[in-house]
């Protein structure tokens, strides 16, 4: 029995490091998915939201175990703290990880690009991605060129949600936000940043109160930063003594001002998922009249990626699941609002007649803003470098004064 194990073991590592070895950039897609086929694929993503980890878990998990006899083990962890886990794996030398397929963007992505912690160029060996996908869509990841190391697999745009049966006109503008919180203390909040949510939401009051996000987008500019953030802190300093808990403690993460909202501690929650509010409704976290709304000076909104781990124990596998995310059937799972509502990458020009129909029919809830309004007021993300800038000038000019 001993023996037996250990030689199972033995099959195990040799079969892993030839899967380290191989070079699949250089191998048919068919040969990659026949070598995927009864493999363990481990995605390491963010694991904040109950409806994108049930998504995961059911429907991802059983097509690819019924397609390709993958199982899928999801592991949730922050995206920075993959980064850095597979930056401590780089510098140790270890040519075999545990980690294959990442959800990641943004300055996680150029972190993990610029210190040569992922694989490829990957993308065009992906069916999926050559067929359906606009690849002028996905050449940029906050203002950084992708080269073919990331596979889009969704869009967001950034919302905030109110109950409309409380409150008949929310501010449509930072300007009116200002007014609206110093005339009802204590109902509004927000992450304290480096959250995902918070993050974004001191970024797009950065591009309203600083002339628009166009300026900023020729490159990580410190001077032009230092010279504009003096706004952005004097704006934020200014409704600090007025939030929930007079600004004294921020919610740690998107998940608590989300327990907020919910318990009617604050009038509005924010969401980087236009249909976030669809979903908690279908599910009875939220009632019937919670509804969304966005800036009129401008939301911010982007792609979100997949990448592939310079160490993946499982290459194939990663790439036959980053393809099978951006399938006509994965994107409009993932689209519907009871699964997730997240929009989908695929430039419907593309797809077989059946499946514009289906995305167009798509019922996507009451409150859901429609495409036309999100488009009219979407800004883009601004390159990547002003992320970590604004997060770390938070700390020191909004958090500890």
């Amino acid at each position: 029995m001993r023996n037996a194990l250990i030689a199972v073991i033995s099959v195990m590592i040799l079969s892993c490091a030839r899967t380290v070895n191989t070079d699949w950039l250089s191998r048919s897609y068919s040969d990659i998915e026949k070598a995927a086929h009864g493999s363990v694929v481990h995605f390491y993503m963010w694991g904040g939201s109950v409806s994108i980890n049930a998504w995961i878990d059911g429907f991802v998990s059983q097509e690819l175990k019924s397609y390709y006899g993958i199982t899928l083990i999801r592991v949730p962890m922050d995206t920075r703290l993959i980064v850095n886990k597979l930056l401590t794996e780089k510098q140790a030398g270890e040519k075999i990880g545990t980690i294959d397929l990442i959800w990641i963007n943004g300055e996680n992505f150029r972190n993990a690009f610029e210190n040569g912690l992922l694989f490829g160029p990957f993308t065009e060996k992906l069916p999926n991605f050559t067929n359906y996908i606009d690849p002028g869509s996905a050449e940029y990841d906050f203002g950084y060129p992708v080269k073919g190391f990331e596979a889009p697999w969704g869009r967001a745009q950034f919302v905030f949600e109110y109950d409309s049966a409380r409150i008949k006109n929310p501010p449509r503008s930072f300007r009116y936000l200002i007014n609206w919180v110093k005339a009802h203390p204590g109902r509004f909040t927000y992450p304290q940043p480096p959250d995902f949510t918070g993050s974004a939401f001191i970024r797009q009051a950065f591009y309203a109160l600083t002339g628009g996000y166009s300026q900023y987008m020729k490159g990580y500019d410190v001077a032009l930063l230092k010279n504009r953030s003096v706004l952005l802190w004097k704006y934020l300093n200014s409704i600090k003594p007025y939030q929930w808990q007079n600004g004294k403690i921020f919610p740690r993460d998107i998940a608590s001002l989300d327990g907020l909202f919910e318990r009617g501690e604050v009038d509005f929650n924010m969401s980087y998922h236009q249909a976030d509010a669809a979903n908690r409704i279908i599910t009875g976290r939220y009632p019937e009249t919670v509804r969304t709304f966005v800036m009129k000076d401008g939301s911010v909104y982007n792609t979100h990626f997949t990448a592939i781990a310079f160490n993946s124990p499982n290459k194939a596998g990663a790439m036959v699941l980053a393809n099978f995310l951006m399938s006509p059937q994965a994107q409009y799972s993932k689209n519907m609002p009871a699964n997730w509502g997240d929009f989908t990458v695929l430039d419907l020009k593309r797809l077989p007649e059946e499946w514009k129909i289906k995305f167009r029919e798509l019922d996507l809830g009451k409150s859901t803003l429609p495409i036309d309004e999100l488009v009219k007021y979407g800004v883009p993300e601004i390159p990547s470098g002003y992320v970590e800038a604004l997060e770390d000038g938070w700390k020191n000019e909004v958090l500890s004064k």
